[in-house]
């Protein structure tokens, strides 16, 4: 799960999108012809006494390729979630130099101390004959040290484009698709027109039984429904931002699937719940989770505190041997109150903020937990920009698992999943959910998704 901030809270969101608001502070300068002289000659002599001044934390770090092994050497010590002992993170680069210069045995170190990694790094790169070798050392060091790091290939050394890639991830905006040429109408065709294509493409499909048209008529049903819904249209017009969460109605129970959890999910959801306001009856909601990738981990401190209310205890993040208690951010909306009795879905697939969903609902008694037991990707990571410019045309940054999540009995998320109350499998399912609940409604409705997979 990424460790981002929500873009929009929860409550007061009806049928808008709140991305992201910025304030712009203009700073006017105005200097005399001789205050600027003064100002000219001043700042010519503060760079050229701070050039002098610089000092670098071992003599080794003048070298900007040291500098940048060395960087990555503190922001691990420094953000990566288990406390590294001085002799493990030496032996982490000293592992990486000796794959990068495939040596035989391992590069000499006088000391595990950081000025002992420092001048074993520097003797590294002094071997590489030109900038461009140079380079290629320090980065390589960096991935293989970052790869090595628990959980394995967890973290990494990451490029300007990558970083981007991945918050567009985390947005769930994919720049590569195009929902309305996969229904083969012009961008930004109105709802009516998204219909008849859909119609007309759908009936010549759907007489088809290869998989290739299968998949074909499933693209096109998702590109319809996303394009026909007010809502999700300009999210998408506006944003290329696809929707993370589907909704029914299934006799008194609202069921969400929720797909992933974007910076968008909460207000997905508030549009949802207002539509459903004024549907009577409704008493019960199923929150399905599976095959949910996760995302943004401070949406479960907007969506707890919809239900419990504003700082109220969430969970812990364990970093480093300190837990760190997270509240949650909103008051209780008060539309919530109708649906008593609550349900989550989940399967080997839920991960990262989902996982940690199911768990803290599981652990308040705010929901029973009904499936398998998730994946098990209980980290929160992080990037961690990089100050070091060892190539004036790409920026670097570390990716690094900042924390890890705890799951309801306090024990890591991480390599054991959730176990949900109600086991799908159990010869007993049926039984232990006539015990679990009281809501013939939300009974059949669970009963009717767990023959299928997650609404989209």
């Amino acid at each position: 799960m990424i460790s981002i901030k929500t873009f929009s809270a929860f409550t007061g969101i009806k049928k808008r999108v709140v991305l992201k608001y910025a304030t712009t502070f203009i700073i006017l300068i105005i200097l005399g012809v001789f205050g600027y002289s003064a100002y000219t000659k001043q700042h010519i002599s503060n760079s050229i006494n701070k050039e002098k001044a610089v000092i670098y934390k071992t003599p080794e770090e003048k070298d900007i390729y040291v500098r940048f092994i060395m960087e990555s050497y503190d922001s691990i010590n420094k953000n990566y979630w288990a406390k590294l002992s001085e002799d493990n993170l030496a032996n982490l680069f000293q592992l990486s130099i000796q794959k990068v210069k495939n040596q035989t045995d391992l590069p000499e170190m006088a000391t595990t101390s950081r000025s002992g990694v420092s001048k074993m790094v520097a003797k590294a790169i002094t071997t590489a004959t030109s900038s461009l070798a140079k380079k290629q050392i320090a980065v390589d060091t960096i991935i293989l040290a970052t790869t090595n790091l628990e959980p394995y290939g967890r973290n990494g050394l990451f490029s300007k484009k990558q970083e981007t890639d991945l918050r567009q991830n985390v947005s769930n905006i994919n720049p590569d698709t195009n929902l309305y040429k996969n229904l083969g109408v012009e961008t930004g065709s109105p709802a009516s027109v998204v219909e008849k294509a859909y119609k007309e493409k759908a009936a010549i499909l759907a007489k088809a039984t290869s998989t290739e048209a299968k998949d074909e008529l499933k693209k096109i049903t998702y590109a319809n429904k996303v394009l026909t819904n007010e809502y999700n249209k300009k999210l998408y017009d506006e944003n290329k931002i696809e929707p993370t969460v589907f909704s029914k109605i299934l006799g008194n129970t609202l069921y969400l699937a929720i797909s992933k959890i974007s910076p968008t999910t909460l207000s997905e959801i508030g549009v949802i719940l207002d539509k459903a306001s004024t549907t009577p009856r409704l008493d019960s909601v199923i929150i399905d989770l599976r095959g949910n990738i996760g995302g943004a981990l401070d949406f479960l401190q907007y969506f707890l505190g919809a239900f419990v209310g504003q700082n109220q205890f969430a969970f812990d993040l364990f970093h480093q041997g300190e837990y760190d208690a997270q509240r949650t951010t909103i008051e209780k909306f008060e539309p919530l109150n109708r649906y008593k009795d609550r349900a989550i879905l989940t399967d080997n697939m839920t991960q990262s903020t989902a996982e940690l969903t199911a768990a803290t609902f599981k652990r308040l008694n705010m929901a029973k937990v009904i499936g398998s037991t998730t994946r098990g990707w209980g980290t929160v990571e992080n990037t961690f920009p990089l100050e070091s410019v060892i190539d004036e045309n790409e920026s670097y940054s570390l990716f690094l698992v900042r924390s890890i999540t705890l799951r309801d009995d306090n024990v890591p998320i991480e390599g054991r999943g959730v176990t949900p109350d109600i086991d799908v499998k159990s010869s007993t399912f049926k039984e232990d959910l006539q015990k679990a609940f009281r809501n013939s409604s939300l009974i059949r409705a669970v009963e009717e998704q767990m023959k299928s997979g997650p609404a989209r």
